[in-house]
């Protein structure tokens, strides 16, 4: 067989990994939090904090706290990936593959990236802005990756999934057609932020639109920030990490041009430094998405592809986020939560082991 062009193998991963970062920036600039154009951890806790699930911050006074908005590029996202999933007729519901097991773990992934205060996403978009914060939290990223692959290499496996009907596969995603109705109508019972992070926000039809692009991009290319390193350690297959690289360029040439690219561990926006933490929480975010096969963001991306076990992963990280800032496991820019934090960590690695382990298949041969 002829052997594949660069361009080929290549073009759409580096090119999806460059739209995502140029998205990243432009989102920024439009109004988001500074080094969050993206970050799926923090505006699916956002939207958790508008649905009343968390009150972060909340001030009785004014009705909000700081963390509470519906954030449409988690809208965009999923959508974009439905319609073009539908398009080219790769919209096939399924599901059935230990949901609860995949519920449990999404809430431990969503409790450690709010340790490190971001996703895998938003950890590429932090570096690209020189946050070097984010580089402690990659190499906790990487280690437990590391971890997952031992597991994978020994028969780890959530079963194989079932076909399920359209109603099934459909409900995700007009949950996020609701969901804009709702942002866009702004009702009185959702909740808003007046103040914080919650109050940055890009404007509602830009973010939407920018979203539904790297959506589409997305399914296509089918872009994991874990998978990158998975596939790079598991295979020497380098394509999905040259996205991963792809986006770091982007965003620091993005930032570089703005005048917005900071060097250095102080004063980043919202991270903090203490460094132990940054590195267990991203250790626990990359050991649970080996086991949930994707990033949060490749699991938004299946949910919009009528992936109902990726819906019930969603909906898990929702649930951690309530549970993280309820709590006082949710860190902010002055340090760790104020909460358990050790404990929900240790408890979190002692769940993905015991998981991990029980879920060994034996290996043929």
């Amino acid at each position: 067989m002829p052997k594949e062009s660069f361009a080929k193998r290549y073009g759409l991963l580096i090119g999806t990994g460059l739209a995502v970062g140029v998205a990243a920036v432009l989102l920024t600039y439009l109004g988001n939090p500074a080094n969050m154009g993206f970050c799926i951890a923090c505006f699916l806790r956002d939207i958790a904090g508008a649905l009343n699930f968390q009150r972060a911050g909340f001030d009785a006074e004014v009705g909000t706290g700081i963390v509470q908005y519906i954030r449409p590029e988690i809208i965009g996202l999923v959508l974009g990936s439905t319609v073009i999933a539908m398009v080219r007729k790769e919209f096939k519901p399924k599901g059935g593959s230990s949901p609860m097991i995949r519920f449990i773990v999404a809430v431990f992934v969503m409790i450690g990236a709010l340790v490190f205060l971001g996703c895998p996403l938003r950890m590429v978009i932090r570096i690209g802005g020189g946050d070097l914060n984010a580089v402690v939290g990659l190499v906790g990223f990487a280690i437990g990756i590391l971890i997952g692959i031992q597991f994978l290499t020994r028969g780890f496996s959530l079963r194989r999934a079932y076909q399920q009907s359209m109603a099934e596969g459909l409900i995700f995603p007009i949950l996020m057609v609701a969901l804009l109705v709702l942002v866009l109508w702004r009702p009185s019972f959702i909740i808003f932020s007046a103040k914080g992070p919650g109050s940055m926000t890009a404007p509602v039809l830009a973010a939407l639109a920018v979203a539904l692009v790297v959506g589409v991009l997305a399914q296509r290319s089918r872009l994991c920030m874990v998978g990158g390193i998975r596939d790079a350690v598991m295979f020497k297959d380098f394509r999905l990490i040259s996205a991963f690289v792809a986006i770091i360029v982007a965003v620091l040439v993005g930032n570089l041009i703005l005048n917005k690219f900071t060097l250095g561990f102080a004063e980043q926006p919202i991270a903090h430094s203490e460094g132990l933490w940054n590195l267990l929480g991203m250790v626990l975010v990359g050991w649970g998405s080996v086991l949930l096969g994707g990033c949060p963001l490749r699991q938004l991306i299946l949910a919009g592809e009528g992936n109902t076990d990726s819906a019930v992963t969603v909906t898990g990280f929702v649930v951690g986020a309530a549970v993280s800032h309820n709590f006082g496991l949710a860190s902010s820019g002055t340090g760790i939560g104020t909460g358990p934090v050790a404990i929900a960590v240790v408890a979190g690695f002692v769940v993905l082991a015991v998981i991990s382990v029980m879920n060994m298949q034996k290996l043929e041969g």
